[in-house]
């Protein structure tokens, strides 16, 4: 009951944008952005990363980053964060200064609801190194939810994080949080898993999906999310429940794209190739399906 509550109040309350057959979105989710350190499940794909965002720049995507792209919960502070990942953020600000940067913030970057710590955190960045402040996300606004409205069809599709409705992550966060940044973390180190997170635990994830298939039933509406880092695409005929995976897999990241009209579900990883030189290369996995194929009103 709670999920189908708090989903419908960010479908009220999301950013509405008009999508044509010429848009191009990509999403990604749950990169844990960390400090570099052992504990930083993001740092063995960062190069795939930032590989895939420079080839989403370059042919004009806009990019969706669906909640926790950085782990706020074991560093409070950003600047840690930040600094391990200049590269990283390099980047991401090109796509903030084309107005091509949608920001949903999750149940590990909370902290992005607060617009204060938002502009303390992120308008602006001091390099040790030069001495200087200068502006880095400046006048970003994270968000809870997004509605894309399809003008061909004019159906709608909303993404959030996916905690919505997750006691343990919504309600009880701050508990969650502790527990994580003073004891899970440590074990992170070591490859161990929170076996209370949906990540981990079957029943718990299972039952987070139950509830969003439930609310797509009784709305009609098309959802995109993640924070289960399970990547799922509907077969045509079922619920049009789409979920991004995670940045945080051994060697690839998962992610969703929409484009010519279409969605699809996509893998970037490295792999060797005939003369023997890594590269990085991206796979569609699922799709692609016309929007329209999903439309259940």
């Amino acid at each position: 009951m709670r999920t189908k509550q708090r989903l419908t109040k960010a479908f009220n309350n999301a950013r509405v944008e008009s999508i044509d057959e010429n848009s191009k979105y990509i999403f990604f989710s749950d990169c844990h952005r960390g400090d570099g350190s052992l504990s930083d499940e993001f740092a063995k794909n960062k190069n795939i990363f930032i590989h895939a965002l420079e080839y989403y720049y370059k042919h004009d995507f806009v990019y969706v980053e669906v909640g926790d792209g950085d782990e706020l919960w074991e560093h409070r502070n950003a600047k840690h964060i930040i600094t391990a990942n200049k590269d990283v953020y390099a980047v991401i600000r090109k796509f903030h200064f084309k107005n091509r940067l949608i920001l949903l913030y999750g149940n590990h970057n909370i902290y992005l609801k607060n617009q204060k710590y938002v502009v303390k955190n992120y308008y602006t960045y001091y390099s040790d190194y030069k001495e200087v402040t200068r502006d880095f996300l400046k006048d970003i606004h994270p968000i809870e939810a997004l509605v894309l409205r399809y003008e061909k069809t004019g159906q709608e599709i909303l993404t959030v994080h996916g905690h919505q409705g997750d006691f343990s992550n919504d309600q009880f966060w701050v508990f969650n949080m502790l527990s994580l940044k003073y004891f899970w973390r440590f074990l992170h180190s070591f490859g161990a898993k929170n076996p209370a997170s949906p990540v981990k635990n079957r029943h718990k994830r299972h039952k987070i999906e139950k509830n969003f298939n439930k609310w797509i039933g009784e709305n009609q509406i098309a959802l995109i999310c993640g924070h289960t880092h399970r990547l799922k695409y509907p077969k045509i005929g079922e619920l049009p429940y789409f979920n991004a995976g995670s940045c945080i897999y051994p060697s690839n990241i998962t992610g969703i794209e929409i484009i010519d009209g279409n969605i699809q579900t996509v893998v970037w990883k490295i792999i060797a190739n005939q003369d023997g030189y890594l590269e990085v290369i991206k796979e569609i996995i699922r799709g692609p399906n016309p929007l329209e194929k999903y439309d259940i009103r």
